[in-house]
Formats: structure tokens, sequence, C-alpha cells
């Protein structure tokens, strides 16, 4: 497939978990015979991209492929498939489609397949549009995709709203069924490490299940030893702060989407006006390289690898008999493909400079970072931002950066800052303040400050660090080590994190450990293996994980010398911008109009 990742350097299979969602997408489609149009809601179209090409899709009987709008959908396909994620706002584009149909005379046979699965508020709302009984109801399990040889998403967007505020925790089924899934390919995972409300909820249901599902029968050895489950509730400092790696950059200034980045066409040397998706994942291998570098240090290492390739070049002048011709022309398609991919990510880290230039962002670092060291909230600066009516994610970062380091706002400065949002970007965002509220992030002072003391006990903040060559994850965020990946590091010390149990109770949440039984047989399989194998830990994120918290998980990986590896799994791929965004209302949700 076309600049998906092809998975070569995972520590395990991986594309195993790849064939498997193909296969359950193609037994749908199979499941409705005959030749068909696929209609997909358009939040689908990116993951499925990574499991299956449209070869595939035709392979099985797919004619046409459509994106889910409102209104008449113009086919001339007699049977339509509709894959969807379960929100009414799609129900009643469905419903669009087959009234347009049924007025104009049109005889067509429609499926529906929820993705990860069906609901009653959705059943519901076909049905008090009308169209309940012309539909074929099914279900898609679409669980974990690979994105990387280290990192699976089951892009769950709304995962952390869903969990957090409004309490619904469907979702968290969706991650123990995607983990118990792993278990039945990989092994049952022994050891299972967590902190958080969701987190504790998510192996509850693991343990749950597999005394459902008799798994304690599987005979697979573990690939797997441990599992750490991560609320995002335990560290929502992080992803609201602004990501200083390259990709955490890209992220931040285009927004990466399914591992690949909307450019123009000059940044990749393509012709003509049309955006182009360009791929970021291992598969180019200079990307590999450079995606965890704090952005500070990119440009000299550009420069460098430029000028290598400028001397690889050169000894072709040197070439004199065929064997030294020979060894040139071995390596020059290598080169030839790192020079091309020098010249994009040349053009992308210099758009990347001019985004951040124009939005003053030494001026917002200086905001955080002088937050994170526990300096005063800066009032001047959030004003100019207000006043410059920036995007409200962006400031709304701010607030709850102030709200989580300074323990909350004075009484004045809350309503203050309450009063000049809603005058400024309008009264609508009563909900989004209520929202944020409501979990703890915009908030008058109260009690002591949690952060202060996570800060001391947790080494946050790293004077002296090394963004060259690093020797703390605080590289990541020149100078503050994410509090997410601090609780993984310390996990792998003498007494893990029961040694941080004081501090650490200051967070929502249990801190658990469990284990889990192995069958006789797969014990006795463990021992008799002789190959010494590197430790796997897989950590899942629940609420999403932040491009720069991988970076530093790779940084963490390469400590271990080949001692532990890391897979890191995540309800969804995130940034500030995207966390504010699952706070903010959408009108698309109304209850839907009977016909």
């Amino acid at each position: 497939m076309a600049g998906v990742a092809d998975l070569k350097n995972a520590v395990i299979n991986l594309s195993v978990v790849r064939e498997h969602a193909k296969k359950e997408l193609t037994d749908m489609l199979d499941s409705v015979p005959g030749k068909k149009a696929l209609v997909l809601d358009p939040k689908l179209s990116g993951p499925l991209g990574l499991i299956a090409e449209v070869a595939l899709l035709k392979e099985h009987g797919v004619e046409k492929i459509y994106h889910l709008l409102p209104g008449q959908l113009q086919t001339e396909c007699t049977s339509l498939i509709y894959l969807v994620q379960p929100k009414v706002a799609q129900m009643r584009h469905i419903a669009d489609n087959i009234h347009a149909h049924i007025d104009s005379g049109q005889k067509k046979e429609y499926s529906v397949f929820f993705a990860p699965r069906r609901t009653m508020l959705c059943e519901r709302a076909l049905e008090e549009l009308g169209v309940y009984g012309d539909v074929n109801i099914g279900e898609y399990h679409m669980d974990l995709i690979p994105f990387d040889d280290d990192v699976l998403s089951l892009e769950m967007d709304s995962c952390f709203a869903e969990c957090f505020v409004d309490e619904d925790r469907t979702s968290l089924f969706y991650v123990a069924r995607a983990l118990m899934k792993l278990q039945s390919i990989f092994g049952i995972i022994p050891v299972i490490r967590g902190k958080g409300h969701c987190a504790s909820a998510v192996k509850d249901m693991m343990l749950r299940m597999r005394r459902e599902m008799a798994l304690e029968d599987n005979t697979v050895v573990p690939e797997i030893d441990s599992l750490f489950l991560i609320d995002r509730m335990t560290d929502l400092i992080t992803p609201v702060l602004t990501q200083l790696t390259y990709e955490g950059l890209i992220d931040e200034v285009f927004g990466i989407r399914n591992t690949f980045v909307s450019l123009d066409p000059e940044v990749v040397g393509s012709e003509g006006e049309k955006r182009v998706k360009w791929p970021l994942n291992s598969n180019d291998k200079l990307y590999d390289e450079i995606r965890d570098l704090n952005f500070s240090v990119l440009g000299p290492f550009l420069n460098q690898r430029a000028k290598d390739i400028n001397t690889y070049y050169e000894k072709r002048h040197e070439a004199q008999t065929l064997g030294q011709i020979r060894d040139f022309m071995k390596n020059l398609g290598s080169y030839q493909a790192e020079h091309n991919s020098l010249r994009i990510h040349t053009n992308i880290a210099e758009k990347v400079v001019l985004a951040t230039r124009e939005n003053d962002l030494q001026a917002r670092l200086a905001a955080e970072q002088g937050l994170l060291a526990e300096g005063s909230v800066p009032v001047e600066y959030i004003d100019e931002a207000i006043a410059r009516q920036e995007p409200i994610t962006e400031v709304l970062r701010l607030l709850v950066l102030c709200t989580l380091t300074k323990n909350g706002f004075k009484s004045k400065y809350f309503d203050y800052y309450r009063t000049e949002i809603l005058q400024t970007y309008g009264y609508e965002h009563v909900a989004t303040l209520e929202k944020l509220e409501r979990v703890g992030l915009f908030r008058r002072q109260e009690g002591r400050n949690v952060y202060s003391a996570l800060r001391r006990a947790l080494d946050l903040i790293v004077e002296d660090v090394n963004e060259q060559t690093p020797n703390d994850i605080a590289y990541v965020y020149s100078g503050y080590a994410p509090l997410s990946i601090r609780l993984v590091e310390r996990s792998g010390h003498p007494n893990g994190l029961r040694s941080l149990e004081g501090p650490l109770s200051a967070l929502p949440g249990p801190l658990f450990e469990e284990k889990q039984q192995l069958s006789q047989g797969v014990e006795q399989m463990v021992r008799d293996s002789e190959a010494p194998k590197s430790r796997v830990t897989l950590i899942f994120f629940i609420g999403g994980v932040t491009y720069t918290e991988l970076s530093a998980l790779r940084y963490l990986q390469q400590q271990e010398e080949g001692r532990r590896e890391f897979i890191i799994a995540t309800t969804n791929i995130i940034n500030g911008t995207s966390l504010m965004e699952q706070f903010i209302d959408r009108p698309s949700e109304a209850r839907p109009q009977q016909r």
C-alpha cells in the first residue's frame, strides 16, 4: 500500500494485526453479495487506507467509493454499504440519501455497518428519520490499526470527551476488546500496571473478558511481558504544551492525519495546485532519524546530511576502475532517495519556521516555560492573545496550563477570563467553559498545589537538558519531562511506581499492578525457551497521546540498549488543539427531525 508503513522493523509481528483488520473488512464486504458502492464516513477513510487499498476493495465487489454527505447521492449502484461511526449526524445524512432515492423513484438496497459498534441511539435515530425498515444493520469491529513499527491506534477521536467529560465509558469497552484481541495473537500479558480510573476500568474489563472467553487455554507463549495503562487524566499538562520535536511541530502547524500530512505541492516538488498527502513514517529512513529531534537541532543536522550526500556524489569523479564505479552505483539509489527526502524535509522545516515566526512562538514558549517553573500567570500574554482573537483553542490551552500548574485561578482572574472569553468568542462557549470546569481544567484556586509536589517528586524540570545529545526525556520540551513518560520510566526502577504512591495519590484514580496467571503449559514453554529475548512493554494511552510523548518513549527505549522494547497503543493521537476541540459543542448532534 502506497505510503503506508511496511512494519518490517516492528519488535512483534504487527503485520498480523493489519491482516486481521483487513480480513474483517473483506468479510464485511462479502456479507453483501454482488456489486456494491461503499459510502464512507469521511473520518474512517484515513484509517481504512492504512488497512486496505482500493484494489482489494474492488476484488470484493466494490465498484464505487463515496464520502457520506447530506442530500442526494448520485450513483448507478443498486446496492449501497454505509460504513460509519455511530453518530446521530451520520444517521441524518444516510436518511437524506435514502429519502432522495425514494423520492426520485430509485430502488436500492442499503446496509449500514457501524464502526466499531452499533448503538441504540443511532438505531432509534434511523427509526425516527423513517428509514430503519429500509436498511440492514451490522458492525465492523475496527480495532487497533498499526501506524508504524511501534505505534497502533484505535482512532477514536472523541474518546477523551466521552470518558472524562460525558462520563460515557463505552470507549473503554473497545479498548479492552482491542487488548483482548492482541492477547489472542501474542499471548496473555503476564503483568498489567496502570494509573487512573479509566485505566483501572479497562484492566477489570480485560480480566472479566478473559474469564468469560476462557483465554487461559491460550497456548501462545507471551511476546509482550507487561502492559502499562495510562489514563490521560493522569497527565493533562503535557498535551496542552506546544510540542517541540520535529514531528510534534509538524502536527502543531499542519496537522498529521493517519500518518499523512497535507502539504502545498511545491513543498514536495509536485505540479498543479492541489495539496498533496505526504506519508510520515519509518519507511522514510531520513524521517525516521529526525522525527524525534528537538526542532532547535534539526537545521544543523539537515545541513550536515546535505554535506554528506554531496561528498558521496563527488566520489563519482574519483571512480576510475570498474570496481570503483560498481561500488559507487551500488549505493547511488539509496543516496538519491535520501537526497529527495532531504529536500522535502528541508522545505517542511522552512514552512514550520515561517509559521512559528508568524505566530510568535517564542513568546508563547516563554509563557509556557514560566508556568512550568511555577512563575506568575502570564496575564499580559493571555490578554494580548484574546485581544488578537487568536483561535479559542490556543487561548484555552494556556488557561488550562495555568489552572494545572497554579492550582487554579484566583477568583478575580477566573471571573475576568471567563467574561473575556464569552465576550470575545461568543456566549455559545458557556458550555465549553462549563465542561472544562467540570473536569477541573478551568477553575478557581483551592487546596494544595498538586503540580508543585509532582514537579519535585518526579524531577519534571531539568535545568541543564542537552537538546543535541539528550541526557533526559526532558529534551523533548526543552527542559520539561512529560509526566506520563516519567511514570513509565520510573516503573522500571526498583520498587517501581510503589515508591511514588505518596505523590501520585494526588492524581485521580488508583495505582495498580495485576498479575495474570499463565496456563501450566505456557509457563513450561516459557521456561524451556532458551533464546534470550528483550522484554516488550505495551504502553496504552486512554484518551490520546501526543507525538512528543512518542518521541520521549523512543528515547527511553534507546537508553535500554535492547534490554526492553516499547510498543505504544492509543485511543487516538492528539495535540493541545484537538484536545480542546473536544470541549467545544458542535450543533450537528442535535435531535433528528422526523420525516
